[in-house]
């Protein structure tokens, strides 16, 4: 039975914009074109937050509690050069167990487990020295203003997110990844909402 005119010059059509696409995609291969201020085919080249919570060492369901985030204090760095900021003889010193890199000395969005998390050990707690350490709220109530100074306990997950919170803010991978991060951990630990603290001006 024969093609109708119309129906052969759509299909046609199809066909060669099909064609232009797969031809357009393959030169591209792994530079595809900004999305903008995310790009979904960069966020998917990082590590699973799966490999960045795992550890050396076995972790125990009720060994954490809460989660802490707060801001480096600084506009670039990864766990080596903040530990070297903060006068630490190497990076197995810093006083937490995640740092969020910016783009700017670790991929945009890039997650390292510290020593302290690698051997399920607990931060000191106390403000982190040149850091910028806000006060800190539960998510839930970033949005009315409240706050009150918590600087973690021993059964505290703390991350640290590469940016100074005023200059440099963090990046929608960042946000994005500490979202899943979080996530992640809370449902591995039975971590409640309201012992998850953000800095005061999270997004």
């Amino acid at each position: 039975m024969p093609i109708p005119p119309r129906e052969a010059k759509i299909f046609a059509a199809l066909l060669i914009s099909m064609t232009t696409g797969a031809i357009a995609l393959m030169i591209l291969g792994d530079n595809p074109p900004s999305a903008g201020a995310f790009c979904l085919s960069r966020y998917y080249h990082l590590d699973p937050v799966e490999k960045a919570i795992s550890s050396r060492v076995a972790q125990l369901p009720s060994r954490w509690n809460s989660i802490e985030i707060y801001y480096s204090g600084t506009k670039a760095g990864n766990i080596e050069q903040i530990a070297s900021f903060n006068g630490l003889a190497g990076p197995e010193d810093i006083n937490c167990h995640f740092c969020l890199c910016n783009g700017l000395g670790g991929s945009d969005g890039q997650i390292q487990p510290t020593e302290k998390w690698q051997r399920q050990w607990s931060i000191i707690p106390g403000p982190v020295r040149n850091s910028t350490m806000r006060d800190r709220v539960p998510k839930s109530e970033i949005s009315n203003g409240a706050g009150r100074t918590w600087y973690g306990s021993r059964q505290t997950i703390r991350i640290c997110i590469i940016a100074d919170g005023e200059t440099a803010r963090p990046t929608d991978f960042q946000i994005k990844r500490i979202e899943e991060l979080v996530e992640q951990l809370q449902r591995k630990f039975d971590i409640q909402p309201d012992a998850i603290y953000y800095p005061s001006d999270w997004q």
